[in-house]
């Protein structure tokens, strides 16, 4: 009886090794208690793991050979690698529109209908129309040169008078940057609402430096730094509208502000002073002809970007000129339509904004409070560049 007991005892420990062991090994694999799916034969029975595409040791099936995915090249080494294909489709064009009287004043309550977009010529159908009043962003882009602003000449007088004025007519969310230029442009201010900072840049003009004045190269200049800006923008150029050295031809800076798409409001400085020196016969000749060609380019680079130039005779206008301005840049028609021709050729196409009566197509007649016919003027930028080909 006593042999029977510790036979029977050393058979439990017997068992209870074996299931310590298995039990260190993991998992039992194979079992029939197991309930991993097999995939099925194709006449629809269930397959099992071929013993012999499994792993000997862990007893794990494993993965048949599959199949080899054919190369495009094989033996020929010359057959190009294959090119993703790009395709992208055109951006609608945005206009920002004035629409003023003959005192300067924004015509507002005009309907969609009576507007009318030509792209070379060819009328274009408006896809989004808005009207509505926005934060300026402004860059004063002030002429400060020893040729014409020495220490304390009336044209030196007169351009901080300008510069002073319109800062303080600033909304608390306009945002302002300041650019002084001679022989080259130093923006004095990065684009801020912090007056503080604007007042400091205002007084550093000071005392001119260099005799030059290089319009074109500070114009240009500027407008590259304000392409990444976003929202409604515009230059303020405070300038004799002479240019004495500039890298940059005319024609070069006239592509480049079309191009760019920031209306310029132009102030022409010196205008009472020119006609004192006319009336005493001190401005005559090649003088007067430089002057003249330099009204002709301020006024070609504010039209042909959709801005305004004014020539004040006296420092009181300054007020009225500034308002004007900002009341065309915070209350815009915004016109969006997208272009018919959709080549992406890099050419530069022409727009023209009209106002059309729909009844018969003739320009539309708009008449003042008390019945009176009003004349108008449309403020637009007259075209931009297309995108160029994808490479």
């Amino acid at each position: 009886m006593k042999a029977l007991r510790v036979l029977a005892a050393l058979s439990a420990c017997s068992l209870a090794f074996v299931f310590f062991s298995r039990a260190q090994d993991g998992p039992i694999l194979g079992g029939g208690s197991e309930t991993v799916a097999h995939p099925k034969s194709q006449s629809g029975s269930s397959t099992t793991t071929n013993p012999s595409s499994t792993n000997p040791s862990t007893g794990a099936p494993v993965e048949p050979d599959q199949p080899k995915i054919p190369s495009e090249y094989g033996k020929n080494k010359n057959v190009p690698p294959p090119v993703a294909n790009y395709t992208a489709q055109a951006n609608a064009v945005t206009v920002d529109i004035a629409v003023q009287d003959a005192k300067g004043h924004f015509i507002p309550k005009i309907g969609k209908e009576f507007f009318r977009i030509s792209e070379d010529n060819v009328p274009q159908k408006i896809s989004s129309f808005s009207l509505g009043e926005a934060p300026m962003t402004i860059a004063m882009v002030v002429e400060f040169s020893n040729r014409f602003q020495s220490f304390y000449s009336r044209t030196w007088f007169q351009t901080l008078q300008a510069a002073y004025g319109f800062s303080q007519m600033l909304k608390p969310e306009d945002y302002l940057a300041i650019v002084a230029y001679d022989l080259k442009p130093e923006m004095l201010t990065d684009f801020t609402t912090d007056r503080g900072q604007v007042n400091e840049a205002l007084s550093r003009l000071r005392f001119p430096g260099f005799s030059e004045a290089n319009l074109y190269d500070a114009l240009t200049d500027t407008i590259e730094r304000m392409q990444p800006v976003e929202g409604r923008k515009a230059i303020l150029l405070l300038s004799s509208g002479v240019d004495t050295f500039s890298g940059q031809t005319f024609d070069q800076a006239r592509r480049k502000i079309q191009e760019g798409g920031v209306p310029i409001y132009a102030v022409g400085l010196m205008q009472s002073i020119r006609d004192m020196a006319e009336a005493s016969g001190q401005l005559r000749g090649m003088q007067d002809m430089t002057f003249i060609q330099a009204d002709s380019q301020m006024k070609t680079f504010a039209t042909e970007s959709g801005g305004m130039a004014f020539f004040p005779h006296f420092v009181t206008e300054f007020p009225e000129i500034f308002r004007n301005m900002a009341t065309n840049l915070r209350s815009r028609y915004l016109i969006s339509y997208t272009p018919s021709n959709q080549a992406r050729d890099g050419k530069y196409r022409k727009i023209k904004v009209d106002l059309v009566d729909p009844a018969n197509n003739l320009p539309l007649s708009m008449k003042d409070d008390k019945g009176k016919p009003l004349k108008y003027t449309v403020y637009a930028k007259s075209g931009y560049t297309a995108p160029r080909p994808v490479d």
